[in-house]
C-alpha cells in the first residue's frame, strides 16, 4: 500500500485560483467603465491624492484694462488672478457585502455571489455619479430661459463665454438633463442612448458633444459645462501603509481606483467582500458651471406673467444652520408648517428671488422640508410653499450657512 502524503502548506488549489479571478474581474470591469466614461467626458488620468485632502473649486477674478493708450503712454497693466473656495475633502471609503453559506445553498453560487458582485459594483458607481451630481447642482452660473431649447443654447454659449474669458479654450461641452425633460422635448423623435459607469448619454445633440440622461437632475433644471472643467481625483486603496496593516487589496495595478478583497467568516459561516475606494469626479471652475431653470414666464413682465386668482402671499420665516456633518450642506427650518396637501419648492440664487401670489413654481426644486441642502455661504435660498397645483402660496428668504470643511 502506497505511503499517504501530505500536501504542501502553501499548495495553491483550484479555490484559491478561482478567488483569485473573481478579485481580479471586479477591479478590472470597474476601471474598464471607468476608462469608457473618462473617453466620453474627455477626462484626463485621474489625479492621485493624499487621504483627507481638502478639494476646492476655483473661480478667476481680474478686470481687462482698456487698450486705449496714447503715443509714448504707460499701458495699464490688466491682472487677473485664480482664488480657490473649499467644497469638501477625498478620502478613501470602506464598503463590504456579506453572503451566507444558506444563500449559496438556496441560490446557487452565481446568484448568490456572482450577481451581488455586479451590484455591489453598480451601487459603488452610483456613489461616483450622485456625489458629482450635488456638485454640479450648487454650479454659481444660474439663470432662466422660457423653453427647453434656449436653456439648453444659452448654458452652452454661456460656459463657452466664460471659459473664453478665463483665456481657456474649450475642448466640448457637457450637458446633464432630466430624463422626462428631455423625452418631453423630443416627443417622437428616436435617439440612441449609450451608457457609461452607469451615466446614460447621447452624442452630438444640439450643439452639446455629450448629453447626459438622469433623473438626479429636477425637471425644469438644465446643467452644462465644458469638458475641461471637469477633473478626477482618487485615493490609492493599495498605498503601502495600508499593506503595512495587514490589508492587502487587490487593484487594477495601472491607476488604482479601487480595492477589492474577499475573506470567509468562519466564525459565521459566511463569504465578505470588502471594497476601498476615494474616487471623486470635480467640475474644476464653479463658475463655469451653467443651472438654467427652464420658466416659461422668464421674460413676460409681473402682470402677464401670473393668470388665476388674485391674493397676496403669506410670509415664511426661513432660517439656514451650518450642517453638522455634512461640507457644503445647510439645514434649513421653515417656519410655519406647511399645510396638508401643500408641499415646499425652493429656489437659490446669488439674491432674493422675488415670488408673486400663484406664480407658477413646477419648475422649481421640490423640497420634503428636512433634507439638507447644498450651497455656499454667498448664495440665497428661496423657498415657497405651493398647492397641489404647484403655485405659490407663501413664500420666504434668507442667506445660506454651510459647513465649512475642517
Amino acid at each position: 500500500m502506497a505511503e499517504y502524503t501530505a500536501p504542501h502548506d502553501n499548495l495553491i488549489v483550484s479555490a484559491d485560483i478561482a478567488l483569485e479571478a473573481r478579485k481580479i474581474d471586479f477591479v478590472t470591469q470597474f476601471a474598464k467603465n471607468w476608462d469608457a466614461l473618462r473617453e466620453v467626458m474627455g477626462i484626463t488620468r485621474p489625479i492621485r491624492k493624499a487621504n483627507g485632502t481638502v478639494l476646492s473649486t476655483k473661480y478667476a477674478e481680474g478686470e481687462l484694462q482698456s487698450g486705449e493708450v496714447e503715443e509714448g503712454a504707460f499701458i495699464p497693466r490688466s491682472h487677473f488672478s485664480v482664488k480657490e473656495k473649499p467644497f469638501g475633502k477625498i478620502k478613501v471609503e470602506k464598503y463590504a457585502k456579506e453572503v451566507s453559506i444558506e444563500a449559496v445553498a438556496d441560490h446557487g453560487y452565481d446568484a448568490a455571489v456572482n450577481m451581488t458582485d455586479e451590484e455591489f459594483l453598480v451601487q459603488l458607481q452610483d456613489v461616483v455619479s450622485e456625489r458629482f451630481y450635488t456638485q454640479l447642482k450648487s454650479g454659481e452660473m444660474k439663470f432662466e430661459e422660457k423653453t427647453f431649447q434656449m436653456a439648453f443654447a444659452m448654458a452652452l454659449g454661456k460656459v463657452k463665454d466664460k471659459f473664453k474669458q478665463m483665456h481657456r479654450s474649450v475642448t466640448g461641452t457637457v450637458v446633464f438633463v432630466n430624463t422626462l425633460d428631455l423625452y418631453a422635448y423630443l416627443g417622437n423623435s428616436e435617439i440612441t442612448v449609450q451608457t457609461a459607469f452607469g451615466f446614460n448619454y447621447v452624442e452630438n445633440f444640439l450643439g452639446a458633444e455629450r448629453t447626459f440622461i438622469t433623473s438626479e437632475i429636477p425637471r425644469g433644471t438644465l446643467i452644462a459645462t465644458p469638458m475641461n472643467n471637469i477633473v478626477s481625483y482618487y485615493v490609492d486603496p493599495a498605498d503601502s501603509e495600508f499593506a503595512r496593516m495587514g490589508l492587502n487589496y487587490t487593484t487594477d495595478g495601472e491607476t488604482n481606483l479601487i480595492g477589492f478583497a474577499v475573506q470567509g467568516d468562519y466564525d459565521r459561516a459566511t463569504s465578505v467582500s470588502y471594497a476601498l475606494m476615494g474616487l471623486t469626479l470635480f467640475a474644476e471652475y464653479g463658475d463655469a458651471i451653467a443651472v438654467v431653470t427652464i420658466n416659461k414666464n422668464a421674460d413676460k413682465p409681473e402682470s402677464e406673467a401670473v393668470s388665476g386668482d388674485t391674493g397676496s402671499l403669506a410670509q415664511l420665516t426661513v432660517t439656514p444652520a451650518a450642517s453638522s456633518d455634512n461640507d457644503g450642506y445647510s439645514k434649513v427650518t421653515i417656519a410655519p408648517e406647511k399645510a396638508s396637501g401643500d408641499s415646499y419648492r425652493y429656489r437659490i440664487a446669488k439674491a432674493k428671488v422675488n415670488v408673486r401670489y400663484h406664480q407658477d413654481l413646477s419648475t422649481w426644486t421640490p423640497w420634503d422640508g428636512t433634507s439638507e441642502i447644498a450651497g455656499t455661504d454667498s448664495d440665497h435660498i428661496t423657498v415657497a410653499e405651493v398647492n397641489a397645483g404647484y403655485r405659490a402660496l407663501k413664500a420666504g428668504d434668507a442667506q445660506l450657512k454651510v459647513k465649512q470643511p475642517e
